[in-house]
């Protein structure tokens, strides 16, 4: 089997070679992100490995299909970027729904922790030897109330660690888990009850822009607003005016909505073309870490060992448990009762 690995970076690259190795796999590792104009380089290749920002549209379904690709297999949960509908009858596509719900809620945690304690700005100061305190007064955690959108893996680990600080935890999600002890609620009523608000839930039409200016305006003077989901679950300049007029209170970023040409890459030297990613990053109460919350060595090692498996099995066995299925509309959940491929 020969895989062309799209997006490569070199933490990616030790995990892949070895669970690759064990199962006969041939990996061709590209750091180019898959488009429409590196699509050529899939040529010949079995399956098409690749992560969050690499595009899967119908032009790229078609030319991978054309190319005699069967597979598509991403490595990371989120499946925003490829157009199941199109893909649908040509390319099986194959996700990783779980690596390591750790390593997600504790990196949001910590945005939470440096932004109210102020921790990034007291290290600036005391690497020059300034050793004031003034301005860096922040708030207890324990008593305060945190909204959780999305109580999947994810969103149940954040929402242990919260509930370890004492707080007051009310969550909302579209299928609530059951016997979970949560409190759920409107999403109307956590904007407005929430002192903070982090987001665990996946991009989908109806999740697009879940805070915008009319969400904003909800929202309790002062909150704190944590993202470690995707770009888009927030209208960026919708956000950007809720810092200015000081209803958000600080906002604390793992995500961007047009992160997809800047995250991952080094533009320190150069001038940033994005306004609104360089406006919010200048404010003082905005904390902006390039999609790194996925990146302990635990879920690297875990997204690589799944992968290979998802693939492995598809070819192997003729099917695979990861299979995003479009045909039935239950897109991951109906892999609990499949049999067979989705097509």
């Amino acid at each position: 089997m020969k895989i062309a690995f799209f997006d490569a970076k070199p933490y990616d690259l030790p995990a892949f070679e070895k669970y690759g190795a064990e199962q006969g796999m041939e990996f061709a590792f590209y750091d180019t992100k898959l488009n429409i104009n590196t699509v050529a380089l899939a040529a010949g290749c079995d399956a098409v490995c690749v992560f969050v920002n690499d595009v899967l549209d119908a032009p790229v379904i078609d030319r991978l299909y054309e190319q005699g690709v069967k597979l598509i297999a991403l490595r990371c949960a989120g499946y925003n970027n490829v157009d199941l509908g199109h893909a649908f009858g040509r390319l099986h596509v194959v996700h990783v729904p779980a690596y390591s719900p750790y390593a997600v809620a504790e990196h949001a945690m910590a945005l939470l922790l440096t932004s109210i304690r102020r921790i990034h700005k007291a290290y600036n100061r005391t690497k020059d030897f300034n050793f004031s305190l003034s301005g860096l007064t922040g708030f207890d955690l324990h008593g305060k109330t945190v909204g959780v959108v999305g109580t999947g893996r994810i969103g149940r680990v954040f929402i242990d660690i919260c509930r370890g600080f004492g707080m007051n935890v009310i969550a909302y999600d579209k299928f609530p888990a059951e016997n979970s002890g949560i409190e759920y609620v409107s999403l109307g009523e956590l904007f407005e009850r929430s002192d903070i608000i982090s987001l665990h839930c996946p991009l989908t039409e109806e999740t697009h822009h879940l805070i915008d200016q009319e969400a904003i305006e909800r929202l309790k003077k002062g909150v704190v607003i944590i993202n470690t989901s995707r770009g888009a679950l927030i209208d960026a300049e919708a956000l950007l005016e809720g810092i200015k007029s000081r209803k958000v209170g600080a906002a604390c970023l793992d995500v961007y909505e047009e992160e997809s040409d800047v995250f991952f890459r080094d533009f320190s030297g150069h001038i940033m073309s994005d306004d609104v990613l360089a406006r919010l990053i200048s404010m003082p109460n905005v904390i902006v870490t390039s999609h790194q919350a996925f990146l302990t060595e635990e879920a690297l090692d875990n997204i690589a060992e799944t992968t290979v498996k998802n693939i492995a099995s598809y070819f192997n066995d003729g099917v695979c448990d990861n299979e995003l299925c479009y045909r039935c509309g239950r897109i991951e959940t109906c892999k609990k009762e499949r049999r067979e491929r989705c097509f």
